[in-house]
């Protein structure tokens, strides 16, 4: 049989190596060098050094941005860690009308993030359903300001998430409890062992691997938000813009016939810097955990 050539295997990876030179590195380069530059939708501009990072120290409304970013995060990280995984040790279970109870989960997952949103704006607001039922139950006497109030707008978009990304993470979690030695729970227990032991020196440890995924992806998608808070503040991140969002900030900054493209570019860098820095951390928790 005729051996293959040495280039062959490149032959193989040229296509997905030509897309991602195309649809990933090169817009990421080009952002990188627009960041230097005061380029603006309808102008050619020029290169301007450090001038939109300047700019950025100064942005009262980034700071904003990036404090409710962070805050999105710190909430968002733990709970969608841990509340899909004690879902999927309860849907694991062979229970009655078990299917309907996953599907039910599972539903806000292909749910358009537009239409959830909407959903939940109408349910929201001030003369929506879940202000009605809280005045109707004399639990408050004024309607409560969830899409105006800026902390609750904030709590309510994050409520939303969790709410749409339980499911997901909670069918990986799932795969991850399938590779679990049943065996060691059953040991355990006969050696007296209760379900919080067991599941802390056992389940934990089987499924650290995917918690870890789980925390990674949605420390990144917190830093991406957009959608949720877009929908619920109205489109303009709130009353004063005060919930705006990084992305939110990149997108009004680079909109219109006289958008700020090198500004927005510098955003885009500085999101990314920010976005590597819980990879990092959460992957050097999970390597330090694992040896």
């Amino acid at each position: 049989m005729r051996s293959h050539r040495w280039f062959t295997p490149w032959l193989m990876v040229l296509p997905a190596l030509a897309w991602l030179a195309v649809f990933s590195l090169w817009p990421a380069i080009n952002t990188l060098l627009l960041s230097f530059t005061n380029v603006r939708t309808l102008s050619g501009g020029k290169v301007v050094g450090l001038e939109n990072y300047r700019a950025m120290w100064e942005d009262d409304q980034l700071r904003d941005a990036l404090v409710n970013t962070v805050i999105y995060m710190l909430v968002c990280v733990p709970l969608l860690t841990v509340l899909p995984l004690l879902l999927a040790m309860l849907v694991e279970k062979p229970i009655r009308g078990l299917a309907i109870f996953r599907t039910v989960l599972y539903f806000p997952v292909i749910a358009s993030a537009v239409v959830v949103a909407v959903i939940w704006q109408w349910m929201l607001d001030e003369r929506g359903v879940v202000n009605g039922l809280l005045q109707q139950a004399n639990l408050v006497h004024e309607a409560v300001p969830f899409l105006t109030g800026r902390w609750l707008l904030l709590f309510s978009a994050i409520t939303l998430t969790v709410w749409k990304g339980l499911g997901y993470y909670m069918i990986l979690y799932l795969s991850a409890l399938g590779n679990v030695d049943p065996t060691l729970h059953e040991a355990a227990q006969v050696d007296g062992a209760g379900a919080f032991r067991r599941f802390w020196s056992i389940t934990i440890p089987g499924v650290r691997g995917t918690m870890t995924l789980v925390s990674i992806l949605i420390a990144v998608s917190a830093m991406r938000i957009f959608t949720e808070l877009y929908i619920l503040g109205g489109t303009t991140g709130g009353v004063g813009g005060q919930d705006v969002s990084v992305v939110m900030l990149i997108q009004s900054s680079v909109a219109g016939a006289d958008g700020r493209l090198g500004y927005g570019a510098a955003l885009s860098v500085l999101l990314f810097v920010i976005a590597v820095i819980p990879m990092a951390a959460l992957a050097r928790i999970n390597k330090k955990a694992s040896a």
